[in-house]
């Protein structure tokens, strides 16, 4: 497995990492086993990135990833993130705390939940806006030097809380959403902005949560507990119109001779080394399929027609029901 550098602070990891979160929670329900088998399989290809949070499954999915690592911890960096407060009271309820005394004790609770004693890679999930940044980023760095977190990450931060961060403490990572129809910080100075401070891009759902794949033909397709139901871009109003843009992918792909999701995420590979996708998946089948992204090899011309294909702004509705979460 090929290796990407992220940040200038030491972190290396492997060109494609795993995002675990849809084992636990959003994306309908996984199945442990199935889970564990597909975290060990991508162990065995080489993947050494992979990524959960304290949100998902109000913790279990930390402990799933603990439990599939028992054995093999040394192989992985862990990568978990704080800063969403949930009440399984109130599932649909989410407020965003970045408090120093939370950031504490929520390191805390994810290396109980993880059976670890560092996490390799630690983000804030969102931005609180009620807290200066360079306080939430001191309680990180504060973790860095006694020894509980190895690397520091954002997600979804603005350019301007990036610099600021920064200047507190090294940031080894942005974590945000990019993919063909997600091309947001590439017109708002996150991307400009994490590569003039040598931080690196780690995108999460690099397949449009799925959409990417070709295998959704309809909202009727979204099981029991899937988010997708209530996502702007799958609506109605939206979902045919951003379907066509999935069939140039896939009649593209074909005449490559790969399938649709190699070819968004070969797309995401080759936009600098300095960029990791995190494709989800519980399912070994999709995990090979997407580990094929790694060899496909796309022309100048390629590129271009994609491009051309998606611009930053083709895709229709917004990425979120609620996007005051996101770029704070």
């Amino acid at each position: 497995m090929k290796q990407r550098k992220l940040g200038s602070q030491g972190l290396v990891v492997s060109a494609l990492g795993l995002g675990c979160m849809g084992m636990s929670e959003f994306y309908g329900f996984g199945e442990e086993s199935e889970s564990i088998r597909t975290i060990h399989e991508a162990l065995d290809a080489g993947v050494t990135l992979f990524d959960t949070a304290d949100m998902y499954g109000y913790g279990d999915n930390e402990r799933l990833v603990g439990k599939a690592m028992r054995n093999r911890r040394g192989e992985a960096i862990l990568a978990t993130k704080f800063g969403f407060v949930r009440d399984p009271q109130r599932p649909g309820e989410r407020r965003i705390s970045g408090r120093p005394e939370y950031v504490r004790s929520a390191c805390d609770a994810s290396l109980r939940r993880l059976g670890i004693e560092c996490i390799d890679l630690y983000y804030q999930h969102r931005v609180d806006t009620d807290v200066p940044i360079e306080e939430t980023t001191g309680a990180m760095a504060e973790l860095v030097v006694a020894g509980k977190v190895r690397f520091i990450g954002l997600s979804e931060a603005s350019a301007q809380n990036v610099r600021r961060a920064h200047a507190v403490h090294p940031v080894s990572a942005l974590q945000n959403e990019w993919s063909l129809w997600s091309r947001d910080l590439e017109e708002n100075d996150q991307l400009a902005t994490a590569r003039d401070l040598d931080i690196g891009i780690v995108a999460y759902s690099p397949l449009g949560r799925g959409f990417l794949t070709g295998a959704i033909k309809s909202p009727a397709d979204f099981g029991s507990g899937d988010f997708r139901k209530n996502s702007p871009r799958f609506a109605a109003e939206n979902f045919e119109k951003n379907l066509r843009l999935v069939r140039e992918v896939e009649a593209m792909a074909k005449r490559l001779r790969c399938e649709p999701s190699q070819l968004a995420l070969a797309w995401l590979l080759t936009q600098g080394d300095d960029v990791v996708p995190i494709p989800g998946t519980k399912r070994v089948p999709y995990l090979r399929e997407n580990l094929g992204a790694l060899e496909v090899r796309l022309s100048a011309d390629d590129l271009q027609e994609l491009d051309a294909v998606f611009p930053p702004d083709a895709a229709s509705g917004a990425r979120y029901p609620d996007m005051s979460f996101v770029n704070r």
